[in-house]
């Protein structure tokens, strides 16, 4: 896990905040995603800056294709992102949820 990663896992996701259970580093499809909401059907991902090269950029176009066709939302952050500006991370995903339950 990253440095990124376990900020967000620390500070937003393990359960202080947000009142869904993630589960981080799981399983779906072929691929094993940073951190997921079955109950959402949401998927978070954390982008470093491998993630910047022009054909990891395209996997994981593929990737996200996929997992969306399965039914799940992606939203994604890089490092940067997650370790200068966790607040609006954090804002971003609670924004996603409410959406989702005011949803009928």
């Amino acid at each position: 896990m990253t440095k990124a990663e376990a900020c967000l896992w620390k500070y937003v996701l393990s359960g202080r905040t947000i009142e869904f259970q993630f589960r981080r580093q799981r399983p779906v499809l072929n691929y094993i995603v940073d951190f997921m909401c079955k109950d959402l059907m949401l998927i978070i991902e954390v982008d470093g800056m491998t993630h910047e090269d022009e054909e990891v950029f395209a996997k994981d176009e593929i990737r996200q294709k996929k997992l969306e066709s399965a039914g799940f939302t992606v939203l994604r952050f890089n490092d940067e992102e997650v370790l200068k500006d966790i607040e609006n991370v954090e804002a971003e995903i609670v924004a996603f949820i409410e959406r989702c339950n005011s949803t009928p």
